[in-house]
């Protein structure tokens, strides 16, 4: 099945709600528990593509001394994500800001972490972003990427936003399979990281439907 692009920013108010009230808390929390696992006590992490900010919000409950900048290129999004933040009172923790993952302006090797949730799918040429993570990230920090696996063909997309989006309105399932159609399959994604040039990654299917890219923190 060949890719379909999906916008690069969902910068639409009612889309990020209806974005935000989807249930992700399994795979959101999964994703904080490996990061969690593979960093260090203490880093300075940064999120790429934070939508709404659930996944540092889950870190920072559990890592009171780290600091999260989580970034995102759509308004609606980042306004959701504040008032989460703020909800969950970590505004000493975690920052907002406005930037594109394609063009970090941080000075190189700024970050001991670097995570990315869901963002590549939305990407029409991921390698951008992948050599700015390497830009960005220390030598030996911890990388944690993670994103959808594109289904063979239609009957396979069909069948799994059948299952996995039981709970979903209409306009929820297309949202799912619109992401479907718009990621990458896992040899795909292998070789995107290795003309990036980001090295000691260890890319598997994490999931019946997500592939992970990870690194774990070196001490030494």
């Amino acid at each position: 099945m060949q890719r379909i692009l999906e916008p690069e920013v969902m910068d639409n108010d009612t889309e990020a709600m209806e974005y935000d009230s989807m249930d992700f808390t399994k795979v959101n929390t999964d994703f904080a528990q490996k990061v969690i696992e593979i960093s260090p006590l203490e880093a300075k992490v940064l999120d790429v593509g934070t939508g709404t900010a659930r996944i540092p919000i889950l870190i920072c409950q559990q890592r009171k001394k780290w600091e999260i900048t989580a970034i995102d290129l759509a308004h609606s999004m980042l306004k959701i994500a504040r008032k989460n933040v703020t909800q969950n009172n970590l505004e000493n923790q975690i920052k907002i800001e406005l930037r594109d993952g394609k063009n970090l302006s941080y000075l190189p090797h700024s970050f001991d972490v670097l995570i990315s949730n869901s963002l590549i799918h939305h990407l029409p040429e991921p390698i951008p972003f992948l050599r700015e993570i390497k830009k960005v990230v220390k030598t030996n920090g911890a990388i944690l990427i993670r994103d959808l696996i594109r289904p063979n063909n239609e009957a396979s997309l069909n069948e799994i936003v059948d299952k996995l989006g039981q709970d979903y309105d209409h306009h929820q399932k297309k949202l799912f399979a619109d992401s479907l159609h718009a990621a990458f399959t896992l040899e795909e994604v292998k070789k995107l990281i290795k003309i990036s040039g980001l090295n000691g990654l260890k890319v598997y299917q994490s999931s019946d439907i997500h592939w992970t890219a990870e690194r774990a923190y070196n001490h030494n």
